[in-house]
């Protein structure tokens, strides 16, 4: 009887337990946040690729061989010619025990075309 009342009083190990329970759900919160991460950073890689798309298209309306665009979609609003560029960059993520959802990040630009006489 009087070993377990003295069990019941003893409260050494309870912060290794409490942290058996903790760590795990912190390691997997922080590489969801690293995971994140390297979304956003896409994400400014494809805006970055879409102004050096954009000023390549203005002026090099034909690409030569060596700058390998894809045929951006053309139009014409107000008596002005445009062309909207897209990209599409998509990263799987990885939750370290379990696969993360897939995220698909797509951003377009639309490039107004000046009238040249070249």
């Amino acid at each position: 009887m009087k070993l377990a009342k003295r069990l019941k009083r003893d409260e050494s190990g309870v912060a290794v337990i409490e942290m058996a329970f903790a760590l795990p759900v912190l390691i997997i919160m922080i590489w969801m946040i690293i995971q994140l991460g390297l979304v956003f950073r896409a994400m400014a890689g494809i805006q970055h690729a879409l102004g050096e798309g954009a000023r390549v298209a203005t002026l090099w309306p034909v690409p030569t061989k060596t700058i390998v665009i894809p045929t951006p979609a053309t139009g014409t609003a107000d008596g002005s010619n445009y062309l909207d560029l897209e990209v599409t960059y998509t990263q799987p993520t990885d939750l370290l025990i379990i696969p993360g959802p897939t995220i698909s990040v797509s951003r377009s630009k639309r490039v107004w075309v000046s009238e040249s006489d070249t």
